[in-house]
């Protein structure tokens, strides 16, 4: 068995309908910050993705917390940082609206708890596009404990994206592994599996498959999460 596992969060150990969680999400975000910042909310959304995307193009140059707020202030024509402890507070509260789009697999908590036992190094390598507070309150939908794992990726102790490899590599420096002898566990093609050249062993789970250019996915070991938990003993 490899000695660290790597599980994506989103659509992976929380399944969720994607266009369905944006819009929950975004819909309520908008809802708690156009009154308080007096910002329209096409703006507010705009900002997001804006500091979104940005994120994902971050050369390692600076956390994703700094992009993402420069970018964001810079869209909204404002210093939004003002309202940063606002944001958390947020996702620990109406960010739960959008807890509707997800649902529990008890795959993810079975799969969890046995490497556990075993002693492996568990890690949540879920883009880091979002903070602490939100992260941790996803991980907490899925049925799990954030303690559970020794390493959370999150926006502001990450400074690359996947599928950026930078951001594989960031994992393997703070966390003292290496890829041969860790396992990637994720539902995105091209975000997750791209992990595996560096030489990441690769499980591609298919319940909310992410598959954008249509790729043949029979290069990579694939299945359910349920079809992953019985092949622990093998993986």
């Amino acid at each position: 068995m490899h000695k660290n596992y790597l599980f994506d969060l989103d659509g992976t150990l929380l399944p969720m309908d994607l266009k369905k969680f944006i819009d929950l999400y975004l819909g309520t975000f908008c809802e708690r910050f156009v009154p308080v910042t007096e910002i329209d909310a096409k703006t507010l959304v705009d900002g997001i993705w804006a500091g979104s995307a940005a994120m994902g193009c971050n050369d390692g140059a600076c956390l994703n917390r700094e992009v993402f707020w420069r970018t964001l202030n810079s869209v909204c024509g404002k210093d939004m940082r003002a309202f940063e402890e606002m944001f958390d507070e947020y996702y620990r509260t109406d960010f739960v609206a959008a807890k509707k789009a997800t649902h529990v697999t008890p795959y993810a908590k079975k799969s969890v708890d046995a490497l556990k036992k075993r002693g492996k190094k568990l890690i949540v390598a879920t883009n880091p596009i979002f903070p602490k507070a939100s992260t941790y309150t996803r991980i907490r939908w899925a049925g799990l404990d954030p303690n559970d794992f020794e390493y959370i990726t999150v926006y502001d102790n990450c400074s690359f994206c996947k599928p950026n490899l930078n951001y594989f590599e960031e994992i393997c420096s703070i966390c003292g592994i290496i890829p041969e002898e860790s396992i990637m566990i994720g539902n995105d093609v091209d975000e997750d599996m791209c992990s595996s050249k560096l030489g990441f062993d690769t499980f591609l789970i298919t319940d909310c498959l992410i598959n954008r250019r249509g790729k043949d996915i029979s290069r990579y070991r694939h299945g359910s999460f349920r079809e992953f938990f019985e092949q622990l003993d093998s993986l």
